[in-house]
């Protein structure tokens, strides 16, 4: 048996699934306008199926209404993923604030070469 974070991860995996996720932030919508932009690509039961995928990794969930089956994003399905990049958002931002004070120092280092360069030529009088 999987866990839910390695279905919501290969859910996450495929960027077609990604790309409904994208068109769901912006609200809630139908089976086939998500399929729409798909289906020169693809199939409707193709798009049905990476629908599926994300409903059962809890990121979406579908209602109906007459006719139409309306998708909509479930925040909540997104919460196990937050709480695990959670985890290792203070060692990238240490590392990058590392990395900050780096080219912070290499680039005044070179600052301070520069001036000292161009002091030494007008020293020199070789300025006019």
């Amino acid at each position: 048996m999987t866990d839910q974070l390695s279905v919501q991860f290969a859910a996450l995996a495929d960027p077609t699934r990604r790309a409904m996720l994208r068109r769901l932030a912006e609200g809630q919508a139908s089976v086939s306008e998500i399929a729409k932009p798909f289906l020169e690509e693809m199939s409707l039961p193709a798009v049905t199926k990476h629908l599926k995928v994300l409903e059962r990794a809890g990121m979406l969930t579908k209602t109906q209404d007459a006719q139409r089956r309306l998708c909509q994003l479930e925040p909540s399905g997104f919460k196990e993923i937050v709480d695990f990049l959670e985890l290792y958002r203070h060692m990238m931002e240490e590392s990058l604030d590392r990395l900050d004070a780096y080219l912070k120092s290499v680039t005044s280092k070179r600052s301070a070469k520069k001036d000292k360069h161009q002091k030494g030529k007008q020293a020199d009088g070789c300025q006019k």
